[in-house]
Parts: C-alpha cells; sequence; structure tokens
C-alpha cells in the first residue's frame, strides 16, 4: 500500500512537471496573439474615445460639415494633407530631440 502512494506522488510529481512546460510552451506561441489583441484593443478604445468626444461635442461635427460647404472640398482636402505632413514632421522631429535627450517623448 505505502508503495502504491509513493508510485502516485511520483506519478503526481511527473504530471506537474508536464502541465508546467506545457503552460510555458503555450503561453509562447500565443504571445504574437496576445500581441495583436492588445493592438486591437488600442484601436478600440480609441474609437469609443472619439465616438465619446463627438457626443458631448456635437458642434465640432456641425463646424466639420459647415466648413465642407462653405469651403471647396478639393481645398479642405488639401490643407488636410498638409497638416498630416506637418504633424508627422513635428512627430519626428520631436523624437528625435528626445534621442538626443534634450527632451522627454510623450506617447
Amino acid at each position: 500500500m505505502n508503495q502504491e502512494l509513493i508510485d502516485l506522488a511520483v506519478e503526481r510529481g511527473r504530471l506537474i512537471e508536464r502541465i508546467s512546460s506545457q503552460r510555458q510552451r503555450l503561453g509562447q506561441e500565443l504571445q504574437p496573439i496576445g500581441e495583436a489583441l492588445q493592438g486591437a484593443d488600442r484601436v478600440l478604445t480609441g474609437v469609443r474615445k472619439g465616438c465619446g468626444y463627438v457626443q458631448e461635442h456635437p458642434e465640432v461635427v456641425a463646424v466639420g460639415v459647415a466648413l465642407l460647404i462653405v469651403v471647396q472640398p478639393r481645398r479642405v482636402w488639401r490643407w488636410s494633407k498638409r497638416g498630416f505632413v506637418a504633424w508627422r514632421t513635428w512627430r519626428m522631429v520631436r523624437s528625435q530631440i528626445a534621442d538626443l535627450g534634450l527632451l522627454t517623448p510623450r506617447r
């Protein structure tokens, strides 16, 4: 009877070790999926914040629509592209300044 308990304890230890190694392997194999899901969560959070902002500030949408009606859409598109390029350039310059240690990076 004692030998059976010892055998069961040894088998239990082996199973626990096997389960532990399987958990580690599964965690490593699922890491890319977890990173992708984190990215999706960030996108959803941004969309929800944007929707909440629009719901709290409908005047911004109204001004945007009025701007499109008053100003030619082609002109709005052109200025939007310029603004986007200026924003990206500023982010790049700010990042390089932060790399030099002259500015703390914001993200």
